[in-house]
């Protein structure tokens, strides 16, 4: 999973036979920590499972300002009553889910989408698109696949260029995310930044002084 308070971000799940549970503690210390999105992106979880994560995730943000983002899975949004679904470049496409949105009256319903040119930023905001992850901002392993860090000057331009709130994502750490914010990003998203810190609330709060 990844989050995006201001947004922020929060520990990925854990690999080996804990792994479910360390998935559940990671929404509720996301959510304890003030993160105001935490979105779901456990791919290799079966459908059963991933919905009761989702679910867990969104009666454990209840009380608070967060909310929970899907990635991909719009019927497990649906199922969990999840604040959104978040797409990327295999996802549903953007204007199926747009026209999902119109015809159903679900206004509040949040469509994200990972972008990583100018060109899909743009594409995104004429689309319909809530906001956008933008990066790989910095140079990170699980960002390989998506090319070398587009870098603080790209984000800025990327920002400049649209209208929606352009989340910096890849690589973001305390000691660059205030570049990114000074750049125009709405936020940061991340998941090594919190899976290193062993206090998220306090994490959380450097992060929202920025």
């Amino acid at each position: 999973m990844e989050a995006a308070p201001f947004p922020a971000g929060s520990p990925p799940s854990d690999p080996g036979p804990l792994r479910g549970r360390s998935l559940y503690d990671s929404v509720r210390r996301a959510a304890s920590a003030g993160a105001g999105w935490i979105q779901i992106r456990e791919k290799d979880l079966d459908a059963r499972s991933l919905v009761e994560l989702a679910r867990f995730a969104v009666a454990e943000t209840r009380a608070l300002a967060a909310r929970v983002l899907i990635n991909d899975r719009l019927d497990v949004a649906l199922a969990a009553n999840a604040a959104g679904i978040h797409l990327g470049e295999k996802s549903l496409p953007l204007e199926t889910v747009i026209e999902w949105r119109r015809s159903t009256g679900r206004v509040d319903f949040l469509i994200g989408v990972s972008c990583h040119s100018l060109d899909s930023a743009r594409a995104a905001e004429r689309g319909g698109a809530d906001y956008i992850f933008f990066g790989p901002v910095f140079e990170t392993p699980s960002k390989v696949a998506f090319g070398a860090p587009q870098g603080i000057e790209r984000l800025r331009e990327v920002c400049a260029s649209v209208e929606i709130p352009v989340l910096a994502i890849g690589g973001v750490s305390l000691e660059n995310a205030r570049a990114c914010i000074a750049a125009g990003a709405a936020g940061i998203a991340a998941i090594r930044l919190f899976q290193e810190e062993a206090d998220s609330v306090k994490l959380a709060a450097q992060l929202k002084a920025m």
